[in-house]
């Protein structure tokens, strides 16, 4: 059954077709499609479709918004999307292994671990392993084949959920070109790094398709070697004048050496071994298959009605071999890394591995409808509403090999979760004046979950038996934002919304079948910001928020730097703080040579607000008013754009990042085993030379990643410290044709 739902979904698609027909071309008057990006043909999420040139379109964004187009991520020359996302304020990116393939994202003072507190989208559709029960990102959407990023914080995120807490992220895929074209895009860097990408595709009144096809691959970027195939098509196709039908097909495999050890205090210390292969038998191997099929009615401009059916599956398997801070630990391979005269300062490894083998599957469908209608004063309004249905399984073992690089041995654990997931949701935008709109909505998510519990350890002894139970959770997510149009070139904007996600499955029913009391992640989400706009040249951000937590989840799970026991009820927590954005065109009326500047800036405050005690050496601590871990208190970026009229440019980039705790006590003092203490604030500047070479469609470009080759903790997790990528220089060429 495991690819049931895709052979489905591609049967519906064969039985849909009845004429050999290319892509959707139809656009009405005054529809939206016309200045939005082709994303909006075959998934129609226009609120997050958000052209930065475009006033008039921002102007009626109910909250504050990001978008990076094709043309912004050509200046960054991202190796992964999180250069890209660095320069979005009040969203902070923490580094695992260099390369970006698990993006960890935090949003205004969250928990940034495996990004499960932020809805990350491609196309619309969810990407995370289990989109309720299971929202990490042990796959991420690859850079290389994006046409643009969007980013929505505001009430409007309602319209999207399960999760409505940190934002929405959605990845953007490029659609059939207009006429037969094509791609080809290759970037090689030290370490055996290469990145290839090529496409080709093509439309005509009937409709259109594209191919693409990316190749990554890396001997040792920073502390990871990967190789990396991912292919993609999608094919739109008209029906009738009113109708008309997109599909998207994919296929992802990874092989890594992604490992979750890392540095002690120690050997950080002393230098030398900052991206050394500690575990060097570890194995990551990722698989995705997905498909998605959209129908689209739109008898008029006023009118559209979208039916989405989607599902995937995600296979993640990964032998990771055992160790200890304990030299007396048993079955060592004879292998120690750090300085054993200092208690926890020293790794032993073991000849053993631990191999979690999980599988995913998902599928979902969704009909939404936009209406533009008139009200009693005459003007537009507009309503947006739908109803959506998933249902997940996750599939886990664990596996222990007697071994160092054994992927068989002994089966520990055995379980199977599943969910099914009803949501509904309405957004209603009341224009009340040629200035002034009104955005109310309203989200109902319910969410049934079980866990089945096959094999397990039970009081030191491992034994087959059948443990299961259920639950669910039911919540009401409102939202309200308001738009003033003050002038032309002044936009003011608010909003409130309810923050909502469900807990996790895994942590929500214990291993011996107990319903354990973790509550919903709830807040208020409040946001005040006006957008400015005094000329062409110039144009700005700036946004309050206030989000207030009656119960924020910490993760203490591997993958944060925990014990593995999951997540906790964290308790109350207040966020609040400023996000600041401007953008600068110097050169605009300059003949010789363009100059651009763009900054970002966000103070936050992310504390814990209600006492919560800890038993520390036999004394009580209360960790009320400490910060919450992994959030800084300020971030920056900083670009820089010079080019000449004959192509060549050159585009600097500086972040910073302040220092940050890593616990809920924090702790300053680093550990010995580097797994706690604080991260010092750090910078970090880039740099992308770049020349397209005159009426020939030839760029060819040099990039250079940490150009000052600074030397930092990125982080503490997930099990020690991973140091900053060194300066990294990469070269390359895009060719296209038509």
């Amino acid at each position: 059954m495991k690819n049931t739902y895709i052979y489905f979904i591609i049967f519906v698609f064969y039985l849909s077709i009845g004429r050999p027909i290319y892509a959707v071309n139809d656009k009405h008057d005054g529809d939206e499609a016309i200045i939005h990006d082709s994303i909006s043909l075959f998934l129609d999420f226009p609120e997050m479709i958000i052209p930065g040139d475009s006033y008039g379109v921002f102007s009626r964004v109910p909250g504050s918004v990001k978008r990076i187009n094709q043309k912004e991520l050509g200046f960054i020359a991202p190796v992964s999307a999180n250069e890209a996302l660095r320069s979005v304020p009040g969203l902070q990116v923490q580094e695992e292994e260099g390369a970006g393939l698990r993006i960890n994202l935090g949003v205004r003072g969250l928990d940034p671990d495996r990004s499960r507190n932020i809805l990350i989208l491609e196309d619309g559709i969810p990407v995370a392993l289990n989109p309720y029960g299971e929202p990490e990102m042990y796959y991420s959407p690859a850079i290389d084949r994006m046409s643009g990023l969007e980013l929505i914080k505001g009430s409007g995120q309602i319209l999207y959920g399960p999760q409505t807490i940190g934002g929405v992220l959605n990845y953007i895929t490029p659609n059939p070109p207009d006429q037969l074209s094509g791609q080809v895009r290759m970037n090689a860097g030290s370490g055996g790094y290469f990145s290839g990408y090529g496409s080709v595709g093509s439309s005509n009144e009937n409709g259109g398709f594209l191919l693409n096809y990316l190749y990554k691959r890396a001997d040792k970027l920073g502390y990871v070697g990967y190789d990396i195939h991912d292919i993609n098509g999608k094919f739109n196709f008209q029906i009738s004048d009113v109708s008309s039908l997109g599909v998207k097909l994919g296929v992802y495999r990874e092989e890594s050496n992604s490992t979750y050890i890392g540095l002690t205090q120690t050997m950080y210390d002393a230098g030398g071994q900052d991206h050394v292969l500690m575990a060097p038998d570890d194995l990551l191997v990722v698989s995705k298959e997905s498909a998605s099929l959209t129908y689209s009615y739109s008898p008029n401009s006023n009118f559209r009605l979208n039916t989405t059916v989607y599902g995937y599956h995600v296979s993640r398997n990964w032998r990771r071999q055992d160790f200890s801070y304990d030299p007396n630990v048993s079955n060592q391979s004879g292998v120690v890394w750090g300085d054993t005269s200092v208690p926890g300062g020293a790794v032993f490894m073991r000849n053993s591995t631990g191999n979690r083998n999980r599988s995913f599957e998902v599928y979902g469908i969704e009909p939404r409808i936009r209406w533009n209608y008139n009200g009693l004063n005459q003007s537009g309004h507009e309503l947006r509403a739908g109803a959506r249905y998933i249902k997940e399984t996750a599939y886990e073992q664990r596996i222990n090999g007697s071994k160092k690089d054994a992927s068989s041995g002994l089966l520990q654990s055995d379980e199977i979760r599943t969910g099914s997931a009803w949501s509904a949701y309405a957004q209603n935008n009341l224009k009340l004046s040629e200035s002034f709109s009104i955005s109310a909505g309203l989200r109902l998510e319910h969410y049934d979950y079980k866990r089945e519990i096959l094999r397990g350890v039970f009081v030191g002894e491992i034994r087959d038996t059948l443990v299961n139970n259920s639950s669910s959770t039911t919540a009401l997510i409102p939202g309200l934002g308001f738009n003033y149009n003050h002038s032309e070139f002044l936009s003011l904007f608010g909003g409130i919304h309810r923050g909502f996600s469900p807990p996790r499955l895994k942590d929500a029913i214990t291993a011996s079948g107990e319903v354990v009391e973790l509550d919903a992640e709830l807040s208020w989400n409040t946001e005040l910001g006006a957008r400015f706009y005094p000329q062409r040249a110039v144009s700005g951000e700036l946004t309050f928020f206030l989000m207030d937590f009656s119960n924020q989840i910490i993760p203490v799970s591997e993958s944060s730097g925990g014990t593995g026991a999951g997540l906790v009820n964290g308790g109350e927590t207040r966020h609040y703080g400023v996000e600041a954005s401007i953008f600068l065109d110097l050169g605009r009326s300059n003949p010789a040579f363009d100059l651009r500047t763009a900054s970002s800036l966000t103070y936050m405050k992310s504390y814990f607000n209600s006492d919560r005690f800890f038993l520390v050496n036999e004394e009580l601590i209360n960790a009320r008013d400490n910060r919450t871990p992994y959030a800084p208190e300020f971030t920056f970026h900083q670009n820089l754009d010079f080019s000449l009229k004959n192509g060549l440019g050159v585009r600097l980039s500086a972040f910073y990042i302040s220092d940050r705790y890593t616990d809920i006590l924090n702790t300053t003092s680093p550990n010995p085993n580097g797994r706690s203490g604080l991260i010092d604030s750090h910078w970090q500047m880039d740099a992308n030379l770049y020349y397209s070479l005159p009426n020939r469609p030839i760029r060819l470009n040099v990039a250079v990643k940490n150009l000052t080759d600074n030397r930092y903790i990125v982080s503490r997790r997930p099990q020690g410290i991973r140091v900053s990528t060194p300066r990294f220089i990469t070269a390359g060429i895009n060719l296209t044709f038509e």
